[in-house]
């Protein structure tokens, strides 16, 4: 490997320890390596970091271990001089050759291959983009929780003998609530009662739900009830804390969210949840098939002996690629609009499934081009493409009959 840095340090890091490799020597001469341990605690972190820029080393690079690199990336980042060059690189990018593995050999091939320029980073996204990724990512798992916390209780309300569920669409609107919370004081309910607890369209069932609610809780079943429901309210009202404090955060993207939001099916919390991911500076990403391979959106490509095997998508940020999953539901569920037609047009080949992603990919190359060019969302633009495709269309189909013999004239 022909060497391209003069100095350069490695680092192998675990749970509780890291090992550090500086490698340092004139360019195409024998390399002199100083290994060095140092353990996780922030001390050790900031010993680490003084040691590298007292070595006077611009270039580090380290494994994407679990969330164990996190820390270190942090206090390295915040260099004196913000001259300090560091790579987290996926480690499936740099395999070891075979043979007796150990902390120390890993630390010195990751230098290794710094010092010749084989190693290229992954995208990791200025401090401000990850604490407000920290804050629409657990969003996300809180509503899980929620969700959960739902189905529990419905299963309850199922073996209790109560089919609510048979009759009301959504047993937490404003009908299904007001009949749990009665049944929680009272244990049952009579025709006069679930006519008060019932809302607009739902009074035509009364009938039926009352066959549906027609039963008794014990004492334990409307204490177990209520604790359910308290835990419910709790976990709601930790949820719109959250999102309390993304609308606080999320002050810093205005530019970049009303760009988004300019696309139909993208609302403010998806526009986000984007953003949160992939930033607002698309600088890091050179293409949109760049971004598109590291959201896991492109296709495989797994080819021997001219046959081409699996072309399934790519792994990838489970979180971007899901958001544009579900703006793709969105947006095939709309009419009139450029790309709910080419979803369409997609499916009738593809299926749902394979148009979906096709969709969601097409949405992050649309979001990538106006993020990079500060451009809204403008559906004509989609319209004078179709017009001119089809005009060439003609051209060619003209072409073609004038080829045979035929004699073509303009429509009067």
């Amino acid at each position: 490997m022909e060497d391209l840095l003069e100095k350069c340090c490695g680092l192998d890091v675990h749970k509780n320890t890291i090992v550090a490799c500086m490698l340092s020597g004139p360019l195409g001469q024998k390399t002199t390596a100083e290994i060095r341990e140092f353990s996780t605690l922030n001390p050790d972190l900031h010993q680490l970091k003084d040691w590298i820029l007292g070595e006077d080393c611009h270039f580090v690079a380290m494994e994407s271990t679990g969330i164990y690199w996190q820390p270190i990336y942090e206090i390295l980042e915040d260099s004196v001089d913000k001259s300090l060059t560091l790579l987290v690189v996926n480690a499936r990018h740099m395999k070891n050759v075979p043979g007796k593995k150990t902390d120390t050999k890993d630390s010195e091939w990751i230098a290794s291959l710094l010092r010749a320029g084989l190693l290229r980073g992954s995208f990791i996204p200025d401090k401000q983009v990850r604490e407000f990724r920290h804050l629409t990512r657990y969003r996300k798992n809180v509503i899980r929780e929620v969700t959960a916390q739902k189905n529990r209780i419905e299963k309850f309300l199922q073996s209790s003998g109560f089919r609510l569920s048979s009759f009301i669409s959504d047993i937490f609107g404003a009908s299904g609530m007001n009949i749990i919370h009665h049944l929680i004081e009272f244990g049952g309910i009579d025709r006069d009662s679930l006519d008060q607890c019932l809302k607009t369209k739902t009074r035509k069932h009364i009938d039926e739900i009352l066959i549906a609610v027609n039963g008794q809780l014990s004492i334990h079943q409307q204490r177990f009830l209520q604790m359910l429901m308290s835990h419910l309210e709790m976990i709601r009202a930790h949820l719109k804390e959250v999102e309390q404090s993304i609308d606080q955060e999320i002050f810093a993207f205005s530019k970049q969210i009303d760009l988004l939001t300019s696309i139909p099916g993208i609302a403010l919390t998806a526009a986000a949840t984007i953003i949160a991911e992939i930033g607002g500076d698309m600088a890091p990403f050179k293409t949109a098939e760049h971004i598109c391979s590291w959201a896991g959106l492109s296709p495989g490509n797994n080819e021997s002996a001219g046959k081409r095997k699996s072309v399934a998508i790519t792994k990838g940020n489970p979180y971007i690629k899901s958001m544009l999953c579900e703006v793709a539901w969105v947006i095939a569920g709309k009419r009139n609009s450029y790309l709910s037609t080419w979803y369409w047009k997609i499916k009738q080949r593809k299926g749902a499934k394979k148009a979906i992603i096709a969709l969601a990919r097409k949405l992050l190359v649309i979001i990538y081009t106006m993020l990079k060019t500060e451009a809204y969302y403008d559906e004509t633009v989609f319209e004078q493409r179709r017009v001119a495709t089809q005009q060439k269309k003609t051209s060619l189909y003209v072409k073609a009959l004038e080829k045979q013999g035929y004699v073509i004239s303009p429509p009067a």
